[in-house]
């Protein structure tokens, strides 16, 4: 009787957590290649949708990598600015001020 209670309230947590929904063909709980593939399949879009759904992806993908490339540009500008204002002896804010006021 003990453990048909702790069956129960193992089945009751695991509905509470949404384990239903960690095994869905949700698009936002893939994590690898395959789940996404079997998500994209359970849409049942035709080619033409299909088609469309590669090209944004590809768009917003690029984007991301194209944002991804800035922040990389900014981090090395600071660190580059961080390094001349050891060499010169001066603050981070003072570099800064003399490169824009050296216009």
């Amino acid at each position: 009787m003990n453990s048909e209670l702790d069956l129960q309230s193992a089945i009751a947590a695991l509905d509470e957590y949404g384990y239903d929904k960690k095994l869905s063909t949700d698009l936002e709980h893939a994590r690898n290649k395959p789940q996404m593939v079997r998500c994209l399949k359970s849409l049942d879009y035709s080619l033409r949708r299909m088609k469309t759904l590669q090209d944004a992806v590809n768009s917003l993908v690029e984007e991301m990598e194209n944002d991804q490339l800035k922040q990389e540009q900014v981090q090395t500008f600071k660190s580059k600015v961080i390094n001349l204002s050891k060499e010169l002896n001066m603050s981070y804010d003072e570099v800064l001020t003399l490169m824009t006021s050296a216009k």
